[in-house]
This record gives structure tokens, C-alpha cells and sequence, in this order.
């Protein structure tokens, strides 16, 4: 008689093992995501006659001079131990050298319809574990010429990506800028005039760029699922069960239903790692399809879609720009 539950403790412990001695492996992969070059983030509030701009970033990166364009990592750049130094400032020390170092700040910032940029204000978030980035929060502001022109936001190649949002809602505008973008025209009174149609091919652009050529974790997974069996039928089932997870823990964290603290995104980051090793293990030892195959895919795809949430949520696009989206496939604007 067919018993599917015969072997459960048997494959339960399997995995188990095999997740355990990988967890190990892959322990020092939180100290490199501990160093891992992360894109600023901008508040814009335009009134009529100023502009507002809460700039939140890793401070010690431009003050130690790293090309963001050129490392991923603060430990690859030559500025290394300039950045460690800067890390290990106090947050009272590290707020008066940015006000002193202000006009270097202000000439990577790039605002177009406006006057000079002011530093209004300096917090420093504090973080204990020096291990991991410490974020600083600037509040800017510049005066507008008279006249309802619009403002755009940007900054300079080497200071790598940098989020600009702007509204609230559904009329809310977000982009993730690199290269050098200005950001699009940003009105004095309502909101940003862009099509839902270009909203949602930005987050279609932002989702192929995370997985060419950022997302190789993904492409190797899903490599790993085609090598389990070349018929189609098994790989259905597998791709199936991966997506379904990946699009429903995609869509709670974008839209802050399951939130993850920024310091812990390296153990998402470790475990996807650890998913893709488990899957080329299985193919080996157990090159069978059955059922708990398909459950480990799916919990796989959880994590999976978690790792793409912190690209396109985390907290860098917000609910508004995600319901854009939304009324797209509505079909509205």
C-alpha cells in the first residue's frame, strides 16, 4: 500500500543536514552583505517656493570618496579603510563632519529649477553594530524662481543609484535613477504627470535588471529546476510552484504587509544562496519528482520573492508607486 508520508522524517532530516552544513558554508556571507553599497534615498516636497528634500544614505561612502559605479561592495573599494575609519566615528562626530564637508555633498547633488541647495539638518541613525551600514538622514531644502516651473532631482555618476520619490498615494511618483538621471519633472502643486502605462514599464525594466544581469541567483535556481528533468511536465510543476510562492511574498513585502529590517536582508540573501546549492544536492542524491520536491520549491520561491521585494520595496518605492501599478492592469489613465 502507498504510504506518501513513510518517508517524511527521512527527508525532513535530510534537509536538515544538508541546509545545516550549507548555513555554515555560507556563514560569512553577512559580513560581506554587511558592506554591501546600498542606493540613497530622496523625500522631495515641492512647494511654490521651495523645494524640500529629505536625502537618507550611507554618508561614509562619499565622504571616503568611493566611485559607486565601480565596486559593490565597500571592501573592494581602494577607500576601504578610510570608510572604516568613518564608520567607526560617533554619531555627534559623524553629523558635525558632514556640516563641515557640506559643500562637497551639495556639488554631487543636482536639482534643476532651483537655487543652491542648504543643509537644514543632519540625524544620524544610530547603529551600534559597526559591522553593518549606518544610515544618515539630510534635510535640504533650496529656494524657486518665481513662476510654477517644475524641479528635477539627481546627482552625480559616482555616487551611484539614488530613489526619488515624490506624493503620496495613487498619484505617488518613484524611480530609481542611475547614470546620472534627473528625475522627471516634479510639480509645484499636484502631482507628477506620468502615465500609468510608464509606471508600469519602469517597474518592468527595474524586474528585468534585477534579473539580468543582478539576479543571477535566480537564473541559477531556475537552471537548477530545468537540470532536475528535461520533460516538461516535472518542470512545469516546479516553475509553477516557485512563481506562485515568488509573486505572493513579492507582493506582501512591496506592499508592507511582511516587512524585513534592512540589517537582516543578508539572511534572506544567505538562504536564497543556500536554496540554489540545496536544489543542485537533491538533483543528485534524489533525482525523483515527488511532493516534497514541489513543497521545497515553493518555500524556496518564498524566499526568492522576499529577495526581489528588497529591490523594488525596501523602503525605497513605498505603496504608492506599487498602486500605479496596480491601476494599470486596471486599465486607468
Amino acid at each position: 500500500m502507498f504510504k506518501p508520508f513513510s518517508k517524511l522524517p527521512i527527508m525532513v532530516c535530510r534537509f536538515v543536514l544538508m541546509s545545516s552544513a550549507l548555513m555554515i558554508l555560507l556563514a560569512f556571507c553577512g559580513a560581506s552583505q554587511a558592506h554591501e553599497l546600498r542606493p540613497a534615498v530622496a523625500d522631495v516636497t515641492v512647494t511654490q517656493s521651495k523645494i524640500q528634500v529629505e536625502l537618507q544614505l550611507t554618508v561614509e561612502t562619499l565622504l571616503a570618496g568611493i566611485d559607486v559605479t565601480k565596486v559593490m561592495d565597500t571592501d573592494e573599494a581602494p577607500q576601504a579603510e578610510t570608510y572604516d575609519q568613518l564608520r567607526g566615528l560617533t554619531d555627534v562626530a559623524l553629523a558635525e563632519l558632514v556640516r563641515a564637508e557640506w559643500p562637497l555633498f551639495a556639488s554631487g547633488l543636482l536639482i534643476e529649477g532651483a537655487g543652491l541647495p542648504k543643509l537644514t539638518g543632519v540625524n544620524v541613525i544610530s547603529e551600534p553594530n559597526l559591522d553593518l551600514p549606518r544610515d544618515t538622514i539630510l534635510m535640504l531644502q533650496a529656494d524657486l524662481p518665481p513662476g510654477n516651473g517644475a524641479v528635477s532631482l539627481g546627482w552625480i555618476v559616482q555616487n551611484g543609484g539614488l530613489v526619488v520619490r515624490h506624493g503620496d498615494g495613487h498619484n505617488a511618483y518613484a524611480a530609481f535613477l542611475e547614470g546620472g538621471e534627473m528625475s522627471a519633472r516634479l510639480p509645484r502643486d499636484g502631482a507628477v504627470d506620468e502615465r500609468a502605462a510608464a509606471v508600469f514599464w519602469r517597474f518592468v525594466v527595474e524586474g528585468v535588471e534585477h534579473i539580468i544581469p543582478k539576479g543571477l541567483d535566480h537564473i541559477l535556481f531556475v537552471f537548477g529546476l530545468f537540470l532536475f528533468s528535461l520533460a516538461w511536465r516535472p518542470l512545469l510543476a516546479q516553475i509553477t510552484a516557485f512563481t506562485l510562492a515568488h509573486t505572493v511574498t513579492l507582493g506582501l513585502a512591496t506592499l508592507s504587509v511582511i516587512t524585513i529590517p534592512p540589517t537582516q536582508i543578508w539572511l534572506v540573501e544567505t538562504l536564497i544562496a543556500i536554496s540554489i546549492a540545496y536544489v543542485a544536492i537533491e538533483n543528485i542524491l534524489r533525482p525523483k519528482l515527488g511532493w516534497w520536491r514541489i513543497v521545497v520549491v515553493f518555500g524556496f520561491g518564498l524566499l526568492h520573492g522576499l529577495g526581489f521585494a528588497s529591490v523594488l520595496g525596501r523602503p525605497w518605492f513605498g505603496t504608492g508607486a506599487v498602486c500605479s501599478v496596480v491601476d494599470c492592469l486596471q486599465c486607468r489613465g
